[in-house]
């Protein structure tokens, strides 16, 4: 039966009075000692809203069935409402400090009990509400939280297939194998991680280096747009055909600002920046827009030794394949554009592993 009171008092007198007063709000069950109290607390607790303790007979009895209620799942859940005498300050101050919500003094007011049992339970009903609402939103957020991260995770995987796609489009435009894909997101995870090690101020992390390596398979997109009689020229480009190749920078920032609702928004910023980026130089003397230093943004700066590094080991349509050793002293030495100090002292770092690679 639900709003059930256990009133425990030996005083059968007590016992009717308060079976009176409490009656039309509450089924009153009663028992006569703390035995009885706490054998039937531990059958049947379902509906029991408050417990009304005399205290004015046995009280080490009385303590006893608090501690019993402290220690079971009743415990902070309804309140605990003692009878108690009122000579005794030291007795009610025992009581509080035994988590009793209220103690009702004699003599009794009938209307001041009710009073005062009605706000312990409404009370208590309204925590233990709130504490149901708090529990459920809870739940309802742990599961919110757990279908963002299944979609962000979807969401990732399909940025890195969409990179993936588009850059061997790319690749197969420039008639060279996806290999060169590969070969480009492996040598940037390498040098990358070997930058986080080396200098964690530049605030690398294991998930942006994943997303700079997924972005690296992008760095030649907009090669999609230039003509084949200059993208599949054997041999050395004309001055003006070299600036034309040059718009490839900026033709693949268009292919990308057009696909933008493709992928997140930290995705799209970084592959933004390396194809737009990855050709320009510590120095100033890059392109498009010959920025200097720490204007590069990291993520261009690291794709572009990778790419520069494929570029002299591998033939390509305009070039036999440079030996390794060489093409580590061209990078050194400034021959293919001046890289930073950090990154020149990266790349002397992973060598071995780039070359094994």
């Amino acid at each position: 039966m639900e709003n059930r009171i256990l009133l425990v008092d030996e005083n059968e007198i007590y016992r009717d009075i308060m079976m009176r007063i409490l009656c039309k709000e509450y089924s009153v069950e009663q028992v006569d000692n703390v035995g009885q109290a706490m054998d039937y607390l531990a059958k049947d607790i379902n509906g029991i809203v408050a417990v009304l303790v005399d205290m004015l007979g046995s009280t080490t009895d009385g303590f006893t069935l608090l501690d019993a209620i402290s220690k079971s799942p009743l415990h902070g859940k309804i309140p605990i409402i003692v009878l108690c005498n009122p000579t005794s300050a030291e007795m009610e101050e025992k009581l509080y400090l035994s988590e009793v919500s209220e103690c009702i003094r004699q003599p009794f007011n009938e209307t001041l009990i009710r009073l005062k049992v009605r706000n312990m339970v409404q009370l208590f009903q309204y925590q233990n509400d709130l504490e149901e609402k708090i529990k459920q939103q809870t739940k309802r957020i742990e599961m919110q939280n757990t279908m963002l991260k299944v979609e962000a995770d979807f969401l990732q995987k399909s940025n890195v297939q969409i990179i993936d796609l588009l850059g061997v489009m790319a690749e197969y435009r420039n008639q060279e194998s996806g290999e060169h894909i590969r070969r480009i997101k492996e040598y940037t995870r390498i040098i990358a991680e070997g930058m986080m090690q080396l200098y964690p101020e530049k605030g690398l992390t294991t998930e942006l280096i994943n997303i700079i390596v997924s972005a690296s398979s992008l760095h030649d997109i907009g090669k999609i747009a230039i003509t084949d009689t200059i993208l599949l020229k054997p041999g050395r480009l004309t001055d003006k055909e070299f600036e034309y190749m040059k718009s490839h920078t900026f033709s693949g920032c268009e292919i990308l600002e057009k696909l933008q609702n493709a992928w997140s928004k930290e995705y799209g910023k970084i592959c933004k920046e390396i194809c737009l980026c990855h050709h320009e130089r510590y120095d100033g003397n890059g392109y498009p827009n010959g920025l200097k230093k720490d204007e590069i943004p990291l993520s261009a700066q690291i794709v572009s030794i990778a790419d520069v590094y494929d570029a002299l080991v591998h033939e390509r349509v305009y070039k036999e394949a440079i030996p390794k050793d060489q093409a580590y002293e061209m990078i050194m030495n400034g021959e293919c554009g001046i890289f930073s100090p950090d990154i020149l002292n990266c790349f002397t770092q992973c060598r071995k592993k780039m070359e094994a690679l």
